[in-house]
């Protein structure tokens, strides 16, 4: 696992590549669309924290913040309301959105504790969270190493975080769209080790609009879905203290 002083070094190195080469994905195009679409409103401010360029909620009235310079240039260059900052320092009053959107995030910061706090205090009482996380720390690979994790979230853990900053879950879903063959994972992981630029450019132009193409289709529960086989968890939560719950 990657130590935690070179972590943010480490997905910078990983991520500004990929950015610079790679082209933004329109929300649209993700299985998450018909989830976010029941959730925005256009009176509604909403927020997504570390979306690189595949953000999952609206680029228009959305506000985004991403460590990644590349990132937000483009972003911005699309008319996204986009600022470069870190999860773990929000420039945003408390209680602003009513949507907050954290996926792939958790896993590759240091505190990640201290990025829960972050997204419940910019959270309005009642706000909607959505947040994906890798599972089982058994389930590491060199993968992981890769792309800079720091971390997979035993359940429990994960659902303990959540709970310990006023999130309940409502809906749950198997989540991610890693390779299910290690030996393509494998694959892939060898050419960006190898040879970086043609591999970055061949991930983000040919096999990532392919794999949206064929990307199954979310398919959300009531509660925590069954989690033992499951690599990675989209979660959609609710913050306590909305007007049900103060009446």
């Amino acid at each position: 696992m990657e130590p935690a002083t070179n972590l943010a070094e480490a997905n910078r190195r990983f991520y500004d590549p990929l950015w610079t080469d790679a082209k933004l994905m329109e929300p649209e195009r993700f299985n998450t669309w018909a989830l976010v679409r029941s959730l925005c409103a256009p009176s509604r401010a909403r927020l997504e924290v570390g979306p690189g360029l595949r953000p999952r909620l609206p680029i228009e009235g959305t506000h985004f913040v991403d460590v990644s310079v590349p990132a937000v240039t483009k972003l911005r260059a699309r008319g996204a309301n986009a600022v470069v900052g870190h999860a773990s320092a929000l420039p945003f009053p408390d209680g602003t959105f009513d949507l907050v959107c954290a996926f792939d995030l958790l896993e590759h910061v240091d505190d990640d504790g201290g990025v829960l706090a972050e997204l419940a205090r910019v959270a309005a009482p009642g706000a909607a969270l959505l947040l994906s996380a890798p599972l089982h720390p058994s389930h590491w690979t060199a993968f992981d190493d890769l792309v800079g994790h720091a971390r997979r979230y035993e359940p429990e853990r994960l659902l303990g975080g959540l709970a310990g900053h006023g999130f309940a879950v409502e809906q749950s879903a198997v989540y991610g769209m890693k390779p299910e063959s290690p030996a393509l994972v494998e694959f892939g992981m060898w050419c960006l080790t190898r040879w970086r630029e043609p591999a970055m450019w061949w991930y983000s132009h040919v096999f990532l609009p392919l794999a949206l193409r064929f990307q199954a289709r979310l398919v959300l529960v009531p509660g925590v879905i069954e989690t033992g086989n499951v690599d990675e968890i989209l979660l959609a939560c609710r913050k306590g203290g909305g007007p049900e719950e103060e009446r």
